[in-house]
C-alpha cells in the first residue's frame, strides 16, 4: 500500500488562498502542454489546414481531435484506436470494451455499455481540475476496441480471460468496460496467473453477486463465487461495499457467510463515513500475501435516481459524489485493473449513467497518476502465457 502523506484541511479561519480550489488553479500553471501542442500540430497536418476564413489555425478541415466535442469517431476520450492489439505493451493504459449481457437475469442491454461510455466521453477533456493532472501529458493511452464476445456464456468468458490476460501481461493497465457483472470472474481469471501473490478484490455494489449459479448458469449474480475459487484470489480478501436492500438473494448471503468474505453495507457507510469505509476496505483487501487489488465498480451501487440506465436499479445507494470519493481513496493505494459494469444505455436518461461510468474510470486514473503509481517506472511484463488462466 502507498503510505504517501496527504495534507490535512486548512484550519480556521480559512484563507481563500489555502483552499483546494485556488491551489488547483495554481497547479495548472506547472502542467506541461508539450504533448498537447504536438498533437494539435499533427491533427492539422492529417486533417488539412482549415479554410482561409478561419482565424484559429489549430482548426483543421476534418475533425481529428478533441474538438468539436460533437464530431469525430468516438473512442474513449477520443484516444488513439489501437487496431493492432499486439502493440498494447507500448502503452501505459488501455481501455477495452466487453459488450456482453447474456449473463443478465432481468433487463438486458449492457452489451451496448461500452459504446455509450465512449460516446459520452467526448464531453471530457484530458485535464482534471481538482488534482491538476493532464492525462495526455503523463500517460500513454489507447482504446483497444472490444473483445469479440458471442452468444454463449462460457465461450465468451474464455474470450474475455484471454483478452484481459494479453493486456495485463504486457505491462499495460486495463480499464474494462462492461457488459454485465458476470464479467468479474473472467476478468480476474485473466489477471491472476500474472500476479506473484494473492489478489484482493474491492467490489462496490448493492448486490452480493456470490452465489454459485442462477437459473443453472454462471450469471451476473455469480462472479465472486467463481473468482474466489481461483487459488490466488482468496475469499478473505474480497471486500463488498454498499450491499443492501431487497435484491440480495439469500443463496449468495449463505455463500458469503460460509466463505468469510467482508461485507460493508450502506448502513455501515452511513454510520462510519466514506473515509473510514475506504480505510477498512483497503486493510481487508490488502491483508496477508496480497500483491495486487482489483477494483470492481457496478454502476448500480449508486442510487437509481442518478443512474437509471442499469439492469437492476435500486434506491438507497451511494450518491455520485460519495462513490467518486470512495473510488479515489481506493485508487490512492494502487490497483491492478478496474472494471465498470452494468451500464445499460437503453434505460438511460441523457447518458447520465454512462457519464458516471466514464467519470469513475478517469478519476481513478488521474488519482493514480497524481500518486505516481502510473505510469509505472518499470513495466512488470509477465512470462505467464496468454492462456495461463486455463484451469482456473
Amino acid at each position: 500500500m502507498n503510505d504517501s502523506h496527504h495534507t490535512p484541511p486548512a484550519s480556521e479561519p480559512l484563507d481563500p488562498k489555502q483552499m483546494k480550489g485556488y491551489l488547483a488553479a495554481l497547479k495548472e500553471e506547472s502542467i506541461p502542454n508539450k504533448t498537447y501542442l504536438e498533437e494539435m500540430k499533427r491533427q492539422v497536418e492529417i486533417g488539412l489546414p482549415g479554410a482561409d476564413s478561419i482565424g484559429d489555425k489549430t482548426i483543421s478541415t476534418f475533425s481529428r481531435g478533441e474538438l468539436p466535442h460533437y464530431a469525430g469517431i468516438n473512442t474513449l476520450l477520443k484516444l488513439k484506436y489501437l487496431e493492432d492489439v499486439r502493440e498494447v505493451g507500448n502503452y501505459d493504459v488501455a481501455f477495452l470494451g466487453i459488450p456482453f449481457d447474456i449473463g443478465t437475469t432481468y433487463r438486458s442491454g449492457t452489451r451496448f455499455g461500452p459504446q455509450a461510455m465512449r460516446r459520452i466521453s467526448a464531453l471530457y477533456t484530458s485535464y482534471f481540475y481538482e488534482l491538476g493532472v493532464d492525462l495526455v501529458e503523463n500517460v500513454r493511452m489507447c482504446d483497444l476496441g472490444d473483445v469479440f464476445t458471442i452468444g454463449n456464456i462460457e465461450k465468451s468468458f474464455d474470450q474475455v480471460s484471454r483478452a484481459v490476460s494479453h493486456v495485463y501481461s504486457s505491462g499495460c493497465f486495463p480499464f474494462l468496460m462492461g457488459g454485465d457483472h458476470s464479467l468479474g470472474y473472467p476478468n480476474v481469471r485473466g489477471i491472476a496467473p500474472h500476479v506473484d501473490g494473492d489478489i484482493g478484490i474491492i467490489h462496490i455494489d448493492r448486490h452480493i453477486d456470490i452465489q454459485e449459479k442462477d437459473m443453472d448458469e454462471r450469471m451476473h449474480t455469480c462472479p465472486w463465487f467463481h473468482a474466489t475459487n481461483i487459488p490466488n484470489a482468496p475469499a478473505k480478501n474480497l471486500v463488498q461495499v454498499g450491499i443492501g436492500g431487497w435484491q440480495v438473494p439469500r443463496p449468495g448471503v449463505k455463500i458469503a457467510r460460509e466463505r468469510g468474505t467482508n461485507i460493508i453495507s450502506m448502513d455501515d457507510v452511513d454510520d462510519h463515513g466514506i473515509d473510514k469505509v475506504a480505510e477498512m476496505a483497503l486493510e481487508m483487501a490488502w491483508k496477508g500475501n496480497v500483491k495486487a487489488v482489483y477494483l470492481s465498480f457496478d454502476i448500480d451501487s449508486v442510487d437509481c435516481g442518478f443512474v437509471p440506465g442499469t439492469g437492476w436499479p435500486e434506491p438507497g445507494g451511494f450518491l455520485p459524489r460519495e462513490v467518486l470519493k470512495l473510488l479515489k481513496l481506493v485508487a490512492r493505494e494502487g490497483i491492478c485493473a478496474m472494471e465498470v459494469v452494468e451500464v445499460s444505455p437503453a434505460y438511460d436518461t441523457s447518458d447520465i449513467t454512462a457519464l458516471l461510468g466514464v467519470r469513475a474510470m478517469l478519476d481513478v486514473l488521474a488519482t493514480m497518476v497524481d500518486e505516481g503509481i502510473l505510469p509505472r517506472k518499470e513495466k512488470a511484463v509477465s512470462d505467464a502465457g496468454i492462456d495461463g488462466w486455463k484451469g482456473t
